[in-house]
Formats: C-alpha cells, sequence, structure tokens
C-alpha cells in the first residue's frame, strides 16, 4: 500500500509540475510574440520615416493599409501597400515588393512613391546576399539605395532603368551586379504597377 500511496503522490506531482510548466511555457509564447510583434512594427515604422518625409502625411500610416496581387510587384503573393494621407487624400504610397533573381534568392523591398509618381525613397527589408558584395544594397552596408530618390519613370525607362553594365544609369557592385540588377529591375517594376494603377490607388 505505501508503494501504491508513493507511486499515486510522485503521478499527482507530475501532474502538477507539467500543468505548472505548460502554463509558464504559454505566458511566456504570448509575451515573446507580443514583443517580436511590437518590435516589427516598430522597425517597419523606422523604415518609413526614413523613405517618406513625414509631412507628407496626417494619418496612421501603419493601420492605413490595402493588399495588393500583381505579378509586377514580383511575385504571386499578396504585398502590402500603406497609404500616406494628408488631411484624407493620399499623397503617396509605401509598396511591399519582392525582387526576384538576386545572386543568393529573392530581396524584399519598400518603395515609397509620391502622388507625382517620383520615387522618395526604398529600403532592402529582407536579404541573402554575401556579405561585402551583394549586401551592399542594404543601407547600412551602402547608400546604394538612396540613388532612387527621386527617379521616375519617364519616356527612357527601358534604357535609364538598368545598371551601367547593361546602358543604364544605376551603379552596380565590383564584382556583383546581378543583385543590384535585380532591384533595379523590382523598383521599375514597381513604378509601372503604380502608374498602371494610379488613379484607383489615389482614390482609395
Amino acid at each position: 500500500m505505501d508503494i501504491i500511496a508513493s507511486i499515486r503522490r510522485n503521478s499527482l506531482g507530475l501532474g502538477i509540475f507539467a500543468v505548472v510548466t505548460a502554463g509558464f511555457i504559454a505566458v511566456t509564447q504570448q509575451f515573446t510574440k507580443a514583443t517580436i510583434e511590437k518590435n516589427i512594427i516598430e522597425a517597419q515604422l523606422a523604415a518609413f520615416s526614413e523613405i517618406l518625409p513625414a509631412d507628407r502625411y496626417n494619418n496612421e500610416l501603419y493601420t492605413d493599409v490595402i493588399t495588393l496581387n500583381d505579378s509586377l510587384l514580383g511575385s504571386s503573393e499578396p504585398h502590402h501597400a500603406y497609404l500616406a494621407r494628408m488631411n484624407n487624400e493620399v499623397t503617396a504610397i509605401i509598396f511591399e515588393t519582392t525582387a526576384p533573381g538576386g545572386y543568393n534568392g529573392n530581396l524584399e523591398l519598400l518603395v515609397a512613391i509620391d502622388k507625382n509618381s517620383i520615387v522618395t525613397g526604398t529600403r532592402i527589408i529582407s536579404h541573402k546576399e554575401t556579405p561585402g558584395l551583394g549586401d551592399k544594397v542594404d543601407v547600412k552596408k551602402s547608400p546604394w539605395v538612396h540613388s532612387f530618390v527621386g527617379t521616375f519613370l519617364g519616356e527612357d525607362q527601358d534604357k535609364k532603368w538598368q545598371v551601367k553594365k547593361d546602358g543604364g544609369e544605376f551603379d552596380q557592385f565590383t564584382g556583383a551586379t546581378i543583385t543590384p540588377r535585380a532591384v533595379v529591375r523590382s523598383i521599375k517594376n514597381t513604378l509601372i504597377y503604380f502608374e498602371q494603377n494610379k488613379d484607383s490607388l489615389l482614390k482609395r
């Protein structure tokens, strides 16, 4: 009987321990998830402020979002677009877009375009490029992405929107042309998408 009682006590203890542990893990996961989500939002807002001047909008930019599906944005996956408004009028749009064909895979970008079809800024928010080569698309490694500020399509879009090696106006990196070429093409396609859908986007 003492053995049975001992087994019961041990089983009860293990059961209580399991419940407490599971509860602790659940609480920790919820706290961690909330922290991660908060950090993601803060990072994205910081990126927004870097590519779109604050005097261009007075709305809550992060929550004024639409979902778009178009191959010009780089993939068949849905992409978000954030509407910047001044007194409820759309003044610019920040697009999430994908640049396929980087040297080490896809790159994810933010591209800000104002209502006059001019790029106000862009940032690479995710990439797997080789340190010291293709990773110069990252603003932390190189100011290269600043070269897109103030650009637009224009009549010579096919010639202009290429790296210099291909006859365009954008620099490539020494020993790394594939990744800059992919980014240039992606930003160009985002501008084309904006032009094709400008009226409906600005009326959102």
